[in-house]
């Protein structure tokens, strides 16, 4: 059974609180800045439970703390305050970078990404040539990564991180590139993905993709749950608000 419980849940970020060099090398040069020193409360004690079969989207304006949301359910953040409880194989669908070595070769980037997502060493090197035929990046394999374009990059990142078959999807808003025909191709893998996977939350400002893709939707504002119902409820009362 998969799950994500969060009780009590706060993330709070200081800023502005430490010199940097340049503070020390042009005394006063703080003056300058529009940065106050001080706490910034992301998220205010979240309560917040997803179960199997859900497919959460969050949706709310720049700031509200969706993308914050995200990276605590991906253990990237950890809470200042309260719990986060996850059961579950977890995919992040977002910072496609992390777990990149430049310098090596976009084959030594499978295996290595595919590690980092929590594939067991024979998973990924079972996955390899399915990964490699999925992007269609062919001989820049061999090409150290560093040379790659971001359109080559994002392939194969998405291609990697769709080709592990997770317990709970985490998206935000991830766009595929290349051509009108790969992308076709990686729409409908992520779909079936969708589909496959036992909880997805979705990070949209896409209030279709909400209706389409979820049956439970959050609307966050200043870091708090301002709504939780169905999307098309949630959707509704969040554009009813914006106009």
């Amino acid at each position: 059974m998969s799950r994500i419980e969060f009780e009590n849940l706060g993330i709070a970020f200081d800023i502005g609180s430490k010199k940097g060099v340049k503070d020390i090398l042009i005394p006063g040069s703080q003056r300058f800045s529009k940065i106050e020193s001080g706490t910034i409360n992301a998220l205010k004690s979240i309560n917040l439970t997803i179960k199997d079969g859900e497919r959460l989207a969050i949706i709310g304006h720049n700031g509200a703390g969706k993308s914050t949301i995200l990276k605590v359910m991906a253990g990237i953040y950890a809470p200042t305050t309260g719990t986060v409880k996850t059961q579950g194989r977890v995919s992040a669908m977002f910072e496609l970078a992390t777990g990149f070595e430049m310098e090596q070769s976009g084959w030594d980037n499978i295996y290595l990404r595919g590690l980092m997502l929590g594939e067991t060493p024979k998973g990924i090197i079972d996955k390899m040539q399915e990964i490699a035929e999925f992007s269609e990046l062919g001989e820049f394999l061999n090409m150290p990564v560093k040379y790659y374009s971001s359109g080559m990059f994002i392939r194969l990142a998405f291609s990697v991180s769709t080709a592990i078959e997770p317990d709970i999807l985490l998206l935000d808003e991830v766009v595929a590139s290349g051509d009108a025909a790969f992308i076709a191709k990686a729409k409908k893998r992520m779909n079936d993905m969708i589909e496959k996977t036992k909880i997805v939350v979705l990070v949209t400002h896409g209030m279709g993709d909400a209706i389409a893709l979820c049956n439970r939707c959050i609307w966050m504002e200043q870091g708090n749950i301002l709504m939780d119902g169905t999307p098309k409820d949630v959707t509704e009362a969040y554009t009813r608000s914006v106009l």
